[in-house]
């Protein structure tokens, strides 16, 4: 028997069957790094359209986590897609270096500021500690295969950066959006500073949930405002409250003039005034079961009344505040204007003292009667032993309840009255301008406009100072007496400005006064640094604006959907209040990463997936697929079996790719390509087939929806290409004359489906669609970082009866025969579907649509046999199937088996010359041209 392989075309390629992208990955890397590719990528694309997506900076402290994964490697999947898409899109990334996580990490190695270290010195440390976080970080962003100005980063501790934020903040103090105030904001003890909104975390915390009898001053006038002739007895008006540290600082209960209240007797000698619609709930709170209601009346008639301080010689008023209601409580609110914004508000509108009893450590002043010294969550217990003495305490019971706790420390936060800077919503309009300009950016997901609307209509003024060592200054100087700014104050922003670009932040810390101003001795300067908030919300300046690459506003803004309340707002506000305009035209928001439960990531419950693990054992691309295949409007959920299960499609992928690659060995582009109207009527279906699914896939990547991206590249690997038309097209490959039109026919739409297929991975599987493309046929490309999408594809088939809807039925057809075949395998009828011989039976309208394909419907079944008749010839034995109109006979063949193409056909062993292949094969060995294929 004549051995028949050498004249079959067996693929080969170099392209490896096993990824190893561990290992394979890092060596790319080194590779772009060599050559410099950001900046090549510069220098193609200079002059065009720009895209902007402006990175959001992480904070430089720890390693990165998947959360932060998922970030960088949704904006690199963009700003990859951008660039195919012909857009100049550079990508600067960024840094959050200042603030309290660094000092706090400074403070465990060289102590405390102005302790242990010189506060200069203590700066210095913090720097030295954010560029080793930052260096860090930038590695692991790197190594996920994060496209980016590596070398030219932003970092808000730069002295540009640094000098730059404080002339925005200058351009917004000009603008007249700045405030000085001595209200409420939300403190931590822990940091000895104020927070901002953004800052702030709500978890449940126990809390004492107390009644508090406040006894009232000049029970005539009660007893007249309620229509009673005598309150003589003991008579009190009851407040509720879950912070009885805030007691030593009351000074009125609020009411609410349209509430009904009602005097509560029982025990026969007591009087409690509450809300009447509440009078059930508190008796029942409070165990009461014998009272009786002596009078009711609307709160308006109880205003001006007085009461007095359950434990200090204090008398306070009731007044009308709009914020009281009756969803619990008693319907009276202890007022303590120094520890709540609604309190602060009823007090400034009576002019209420702002007593604040508590220092910066959350400890009562030693002047605090009964409380001197202690901290104010301990002295809970020590407040309510008071009450008791004092008579006072109606009820006691712990509540657990939603409480704002500080987002570092996680420790509860207390509200505390404090001289702070504001950036001012209600002046100047900012509010209404931040609404407005909501309405003009597109929010993707379309919810988060309305998130953003919530939070933005009720946020309080944004402290924007803090007390901390390690910030941004705010370079300001008040008058001594008057406390108004000096009237300078621009020129000397930007003197403090140029000599924090030349020296940083030590150069107004370390600086006398009067290397700014003369009035020496009539001015002072503000110690507080900037809100880190301020740092990176002002990057829309500091960096769209100075950066010469970029341009404001920004294209995009892509984060976490916890940016609403953080860096979006800040981002928005500053660029309002600078220069009247919003940094962004879209907002992209992702969601957090849980594990396969649904459970938010932690170290303590073990579910946390760490992204330098997965990179060193399944890759990086294994990752980026994982994030481009979630739908990122929702929680993403990941664990190890579902990233093995991205690795099993990532395979499929990859091996589509190898067997393309593996047919185009020895294909010279130059010389072999076909035009397009030569090409086998299947050929062209599969190019054509290929444009529709890239027009899909680049508008899925413009609007930004990667999981659809995904979703059409593994249908189009799996199922175009898999399960159909690189299965039929194997064939031709392997058994077809090497130089002979059928072959070349489906190598040429491999050639342009492999370059098309490359691009539409490059963003997501960057590191797996580098070594694709470099196994591409063909000399003198460029880099595939400078391709754009691939424009060698067509849209309609030149044999027009074979457009995509009529291939889309025999695929159909096929599955059905796949179907039966299968069937008698597991039967043990047949082995491969070469030993089979088909009938097809159909009605007129698929007997005329498949009978185009003649001889070659065979080829395009994958059987050795393929008969068609009319569906009226259906014989007994006939399986219908779920295609309406055709039934189908499956025999198993009785000709002899070609020993080269493994059909079997009648003809074999006609010739003496080749006994045992068919006339087909034959015609491939010994003609010039081959076998002639028209259609499959």
């Amino acid at each position: 028997m004549t051995d028949y392989k050498d004249t079959l075309n067996l693929p080969k390629t170099s392209f490896a069957m096993k990824a190893n992208l561990a290992q394979k990955e890092p060596m790319r890397l080194k590779q772009w790094e060599k050559a410099d590719i950001y900046n090549k990528i510069r220098e193609h694309f200079a002059g065009r359209d720009k895209f902007i997506l402006h990175d959001g900076p992480p904070y430089a402290n720890g390693d990165i986590h998947v959360g932060h994964a998922v970030n960088k490697i949704l904006k690199d999947i963009v700003v990859r897609s951008k660039t195919l898409s012909g857009f100049d899109a550079p990508f600067v990334p960024g840094w959050d270096c200042h603030g309290l996580p660094i000092e706090l990490q400074v403070e465990k190695k060289v102590g405390k500021a102005n302790v242990k270290i010189d506060a200069n010195s203590f700066r210095k440390e913090c720097r030295n500690y954010a560029a080793k976080q930052v260096k860090r970080q930038a590695e692991d962003f790197k190594r996920l295969g994060i496209l980016a100005d590596w070398e030219n980063p932003y970092l808000t501790m730069n002295f540009d950066y640094e000098a730059n934020m404080v002339r925005t903040l200058g351009k917004i103090i000009e603008n007249g959006h700045l405030t000085k105030g001595f209200k409420p904001v939300h403190w931590c003890p822990e940091c000895g500073s104020a927070l901002a909104e953004a800052e702030v975390e709500y978890k449940d915390k126990t809390s004492p949930a107390i009644d508090v009898k406040f006894t009232i001053v000049n029970t005539q006038a009660w007893a007249e405002a309620f229509g009673l002739e005598d309150l003589s007895q003991n008579t009190a008006a009851v407040i509720w409250t879950t912070t009885p540290w805030t007691l030593p600082a009351n000074q009125a209960i609020a009411i609410h003039n349209d509430i009904g209240y009602a005097v509560v007797n029982f025990n026969n000698n007591q009087n409690i005034i509450i809300a009447t619609e509440l009078v059930e709930s508190v008796m029942k709170r409070t165990n009461i079961d014998a009272y009786h209601i002596l009078a009711t009346v609307s709160g308006d008639q109880l205003t001006h009344l007085k009461a007095h301080h359950p434990f200090y010689d204090r008398i306070v008023p009731v007044l009308h505040g709009d914020h009281v209601t009756v969803d619990s409580g008693t319907g009276l609110v202890h007022t303590a204007p120094a520890h709540g914004v609604d309190d602060f508000a009823l007090g400034q509108t009576h002019n209420l003292p702002v007593d604040n009893p508590v220092n910066n450590n959350g400890c009562y002043n030693n002047d605090t009667e009964f409380f001197a010294g202690e901290f104010v969550f301990k002295a809970n217990e020590h407040v309510i032993e008071v009450l008791k003495e004092n008579s006072a305490l109606l009820n006691f019971k712990k509540l657990e309840h939603s409480y704002p706790h500080c987002w570092r420390h996680k420790t509860p936060l207390i509200f505390r009255a404090t001289p702070q800077w504001f950036i001012s919503m209600e002046k100047n309009n900012l509010r209404n301008r931040a609404k407005q300009s909501i309405t003009e950016v597109k929010w993707i997901p379309s919810w988060g406009r309305s998130r953003i609307e919530a939070m933005m209509k009720d946020r309080p003024d944004w402290c924007i100072s803090r007390q901390r060592t390690w910030g941004v200054p705010i370079p300001l100087f008040i008058h001594k007496v008057t406390e108004q700014l000096h009237p300078k104050t621009s020129e000397i922003i930007q003197k403090v400005a140029l000599a924090i670009e030349k020296d940083g932040i030590e150069a107004w810390f370390e600086a006398d006064d009067s290397q700014f101003i003369a009035e020496t001795n009539d001015y002072q300067r503000i110690t507080d640094t900037l809100d880190v908030w301020f740092d990176s919300g002002a990057s829309n300046a500091c960096v769209l604006e100075y950066n010469k690459d970029l341009q404001f506003p920004a294209d995009l803004y892509l984060e976490g959907s916890d940016q609403h309340r953080g860096w979006f707002q800040t981002s928005l506000l500053t660029s309002l209040a600078r220069c009247d305009q919003a940094p962004f035209k879209q907002v992209l928001t992702h969601g957090f990463t849980v594990d396969a439960h649904g459970k938010k990531m932690s170290k303590s419950l073990g579910n946390v997936v760490s992204p330098q693990d997965v990179v060193n054992t399944l890759g990086a691309d294994i990752l980026r697929l994982w994030v481009a295949a979630t739908d990122y409007r929702s929680e993403m959920t990941v664990s190890d079996e579902i990233l093995k299960r991205n690795a099993d499609t990532y395979r499929r992928l990859r091996n589509t790719a190898r067997f393309l690659l593996s047919n185009l060995e020895g294909f010279n582009p130059k010389n072999d390509l076909l035009p397009f109207d030569k090409l086998v009527a299947l050929d062209q279906w599969a190019i054509a087939k290929a444009y529709e699914v890239q027009q899909k896939i680049i508008a899925a990547y413009d609007e930004y929806n990667f999981h659809v991206v995904a979703q059409q590249i593994h249908h189009f690997c799996s199922i175009d290409m898999g399960s159909f038309y690189l299965d039929v097209i194997k064939d031709r490959q392997y058994t077809a004359k090497t130089n002979g039109k059928p072959r070349k026919s489906a190598q040429t739409a491999m050639y342009h489906i492999i370059h098309a297929l490359v691009r539409w991975m490059s963003p997501i599987l960057c590191f797996t669609a580098d070594e694709i493309y470099e196994a591409i046929p063909g000399e003198d490309k460029p880099d595939l970082i400078l391709c754009e999408w691939y424009q060698g594809l067509t849209t309609i088939p030149y044999h027009r009866p074979f457009n995509l809807d009529y291939w889309q039925i025999v695929q159909d057809v096929r599955s059905e025969c796949n179907k039966l075949l299968e069937a008698k395998r597991t039967e043990g009828v047949l082995g491969a579907s070469l030993e089979a011989c088909v009938t097809l039976f159909a009605d007129d309208t698929l007997y005329n649509h498949l009978a185009k394909l003649k001889d070659e419907l065979r080829f395009a079944l994958i059987v050795s046999s393929a008969q068609l008749l009319p569906l009226t010839k259906k014989p007994l034995n006939a399986l219908e199937t779920d295609i309406k109109g055709l039934s189908i006979v499956v025999d198993k063949s009785t000709a002899q088996k070609c020993e080269r193409c493994w059909h079997r056909r009648e003809d074999v062993g006609t010739s003496c010359e080749h006994p045992d292949i068919c006339q087909r094969c034959i015609e491939n060995i010994d003609s010039i041209e081959g076998e002639a294929r028209e259609f499959a």
